[in-house]
């Protein structure tokens, strides 16, 4: 009996979850209340609270789930990591970074609804635009270790090196939800990758 109450409270938080990403694509993140996610559930404001606080920790529970489509792993300090991205970080070649992209790429159809709530919200609301900064942040720190691991330019620069791909990563990304062209033949993720490798590559100079 208790398994089957835990798993009728797995599965309501997961309607939860679902039904907000829709209603967040649809209305907007600040337009859509707790209310209107409820009655899209078919439940309670009591029932969304019995899960989420309020609904920015609604916002960080789809993070977890953006994270999950990315096959980011919570670590010891409780952040997000990849370790095919401190990987391709810690190589630093055209081949190592562009297998890396390619990866994130194939994934973009799937995270599109998240990224899209993600932009939009950060916009115009000052916690979820922290926890986009934060998001950002892990996975920034992800490249900032593979450059420390490989003992790969200046200290003070590697996170700067990180914050400048992750920005051009994202552009990308948000230009391909826009106008989108065939990932497999199209030639930008091959020149996305050329400007990885001159900010993280180790054929490089080395610039202080």
């Amino acid at each position: 009996m208790t398994n089957l109450r835990e798993k009728q409270k797995q599965q309501t938080r997961q309607s939860l979850l679902d039904h907000s990403l829709r209603l967040f694509q649809e209305q907007g993140y600040v337009a859509t209340t707790i209310d209107d996610i409820a009655t899209a559930v078919g439940t309670t404001r009591v029932t969304f609270y019995a899960h989420f606080p309020n609904k920015t920790e609604l916002a960080r529970s789809l993070f977890g789930e953006l994270n999950r489509h990315l096959d980011r792993r919570e670590n010891s300090r409780q952040r997000s990591t990849a370790g095919s991205l401190v990987d391709a970080a810690r190589e630093g070649s055209f081949p190592a970074i562009r297998a890396w992209i390619g990866e994130q790429a194939e994934r973009w159809a799937d995270i599109r609804p998240y990224i899209t709530v993600v932009e939009e919200a950060s916009a115009v609301d000052p916690e979820m635009r922290e926890l986009r900064d934060a998001w950002f942040g892990e996975v920034i720190d992800d490249i900032a270790t593979g450059l420390a691991e490989a003992d790969r330019f200046d200290e003070d620069t590697r996170r700067y090196r990180g914050y400048l791909a992750m920005e051009l990563l994202n552009s990308a990304n948000l230009r391909w939800i826009r106008h989108p062209w065939v990932l497999e033949s199209g030639p930008e993720l091959d020149i996305l990758a050329v400007a990885w490798a001159s900010l993280l590559g180790g054929d490089q100079l080395r610039a202080r």
